[in-house]
């Protein structure tokens, strides 16, 4: 089984074009935990040690541990693929051990950092199938940088120009400039080319380089429709931020827009992998529904499903709404 976990834990610690990496193997911020959980697993296999530590964050003793380790191992090599986030590892760590005391598992997910299981949220596998009401048009994006992402409700998408909807409307002078821009790269006449394309930002526009490949792209700045995320500088502002820069960090996202506000941004619901952004940050306590314009229900009830436990913001019994926390600012000055 050691040469199975080997490779298992080769997989998981993969490194990857997205990893924001901070040592060998492909590890990183968010997937530390996972990586030292395979890695001790792999360990015990070889040793029937379970790590040092352990038992300041469990109430069982080292024989009952190595009985964990054991289960975990052969979980771990059934899993097809193994757990490669924080959330699936945890929920291989609490399906295992279901049966064993409460202290033990929260105790041992809390060793590796990993969520505990109040935390966890289980998503909606439905996605919508025909076109919603209201909807005036949906991009397709290109991979989005982490540096995109302004806070918890609102990031910068990039969608390129040969899509059918987006390459009837390029300006003519940014197409010009862009086509000049690549004879001056080629030309190594580095100056002219920047100064080209800071033009071609200047009007809404960018060339990405993606995959060696440059894309002329139209930029898009998205406000995510029906919630709230706390501001920056607020209680969850930064969590809020970086929960929404690990869902669509890297990623090609579907966006759905149904209107423009007053700042000029698309007001949208974001698809990511499957996944609804907006519920991820609701059941997760990391947005507020914004019922003042929306008023679907599925969003209030994800919010009262953090609410109920407490998770995120809802971990204070009075949290500030950002709408407020705005308003108050803004009387302030």
């Amino acid at each position: 089984m050691g040469n199975v976990l080997r490779l298992l834990y080769g997989q998981c610690c993969k490194p990857s074009a997205d990893s924001d990496s901070i040592g060998p193997h492909g590890v990183s911020a968010s997937n530390a935990g996972v990586s030292a959980l395979a890695h001790d697993l792999y360990h015990y296999e070889i040793t029937s040690q379970v790590p040092e530590g352990l038992s300041k964050h469990v109430v069982s003793s080292k024989k009952a541990q190595a009985n964990w380790y054991k289960k975990l191992s052969v979980a771990w090599r059934d899993s097809k693929p193994p757990p490669k986030t924080p959330e699936e590892a945890s929920r291989l760590i609490i399906l295992t051990l279901k049966r064993h005391h409460k202290a033990d598992v929260e105790g041992l997910l809390a060793f590796y950092g990993l969520p505990l299981p109040h935390t966890l949220v289980e998503l909606s596998t439905e996605l919508p199938t025909s076109v919603p009401h209201g909807l005036k048009f949906e991009l397709r994006t290109l991979p989005v940088d982490a540096k995109a992402v302004a806070d918890g409700d609102t990031i910068t998408v990039y969608v390129s120009t040969m899509d059918p909807r987006e390459s009837s409307v390029v300006p003519r002078d940014v197409h010009i400039a862009a086509v000049e821009r690549s004879k001056a790269r080629a030309e190594r006449n580095y100056p002219k080319a920047d100064a080209l394309h800071q033009k071609i930002i200047d009007s809404g526009y960018r060339v990405l380089n993606i995959d060696n490949e440059e894309i002329l792209s139209r930029k898009y700045r998205i406000r995510l429709r029906g919630i709230d995320a706390p501001e920056s500088k607020m209680p969850y502002g930064q969590e809020a931020k970086e929960e929404l820069t690990k869902i669509v960090q890297g990623k090609s996202l579907r966006v759905h827009v149904f209107d423009q506000d007053q700042y000029g941004r698309s007001v949208g619901d974001i698809y990511c992998n499957g996944k609804f952004v907006q519920e991820v940050m609701l059941k997760k306590g990391l947005a507020w529904h914004y019922k003042a314009y929306d008023q679907r229900p599925e969003l209030e009830k994800w919010e009262r499903e953090a609410q109920a436990k407490r998770v995120g913001l809802w971990a204070s019994s009075n949290p500030e709404m950002p709408w407020e926390w705005r308003k108050d600012r803004r009387e302030r000055r």
